[in-house]
């Protein structure tokens, strides 16, 4: 999965919520305003540095890992099992 801000913001405001904490707290304890973790939270960043990321990821026990890209496409055969596990969580495809 390639990794943006959007997605990276989506992630940090479900883990913070299931921690059931403020936006304030994890701010403070990442050393970024609440203004900057709501801006990530909501998809209204255009750039954050990896600092500030690594630091708000590690606030909430969360972390970024390298692996090696993949540069073939998807078969059909996995594009079809991706459907069928969507659709497992009632996701639609």
């Amino acid at each position: 999965m390639m990794l943006n801000l959007e997605t990276i913001g989506t992630e940090v405001a479900k883990r913070r919520k299931a921690l059931r904490l403020r936006q304030s707290d994890v701010a403070g304890k990442a050393g970024v305003s609440r203004a900057t973790l709501d801006a990530l939270e909501n998809g209204r960043l255009a750039e954050l540095g990896f600092a500030k990321v690594s630091r708000i990821l590690a606030a909430i026990g969360l972390e970024v890992r390298l692996g090696e890209a993949t540069r073939r496409r998807p078969t059909l055969e996995e594009l079809l099992e991706e459907a069928a596990h969507d659709e497992d969580l009632g996701r639609r495809p």
